[in-house]
């Protein structure tokens, strides 16, 4: 177990933002099962607090970056991850 991180207000408003914007795809029915299973995977990750911010980022970036060329997202999902993306790559360690 590695020691807790605590996030600035910035960091946390941002990851706030990014679970609501996940929880809506979730919560989509037009939304692919392949799909909310990578945004639930994606919240898991935001949830951790033994890495720092920026590693957290870029793991959820690296897992929705391939989620924007899947065929089956629907075009407004695929909208709210380039949000998610230019969110998350705003925050560095």
């Amino acid at each position: 177990m590695g020691m807790e991180i605590n996030f600035s207000e910035n960091t946390k408003k941002a990851f706030e933002n990014v679970k609501q914007l996940l929880n809506g795809m979730i919560n989509d029915r037009a939304v692919p099962r392949n799909i909310k299973r990578v945004a639930q995977k994606s919240i898991e990750e935001l949830e951790r607090t033994d890495e720092s911010p920026g590693v957290i980022s870029s793991n959820i970036i690296y897992m929705i970056d391939d989620l924007t060329t899947d065929p089956n997202i629907p075009f407004h999902s695929r909208t709210t991850i380039y949000r998610i993306m230019s969110i998350l790559e705003k925050i560095k360690d």
